[in-house]
């Protein structure tokens, strides 16, 4: 078994330890605590975490598809 879980937040893997796993409307799924806490923050600390995944998840977006295209290239 995996020592990581695909957290459906933030899109990232983390460790067993700083995953919680919640039940949806979909079944269960992982999720890591630190997303989880930033929910409970302020709103402007909720928006500031939010942010911070969305333009991570951009990032790694446009990696890939760089890498994709580059590839295609040779």
């Amino acid at each position: 078994m995996s020592d990581t879980a695909y957290c459906y937040h933030c899109g990232k893997h983390h460790p067993i330890e700083e995953m919680r796993q919640l039940t949806t409307k979909t079944g269960k799924r992982w999720r890591c605590i630190k997303s989880i806490e930033a929910t409970k923050a302020d709103r402007e600390t909720r928006d500031a975490f939010g942010k911070k995944i969305t333009a991570n998840n951009k990032a790694d977006s446009q990696s890939r598809a760089r890498i994709t295209l580059n590839a295609g290239r040779t």
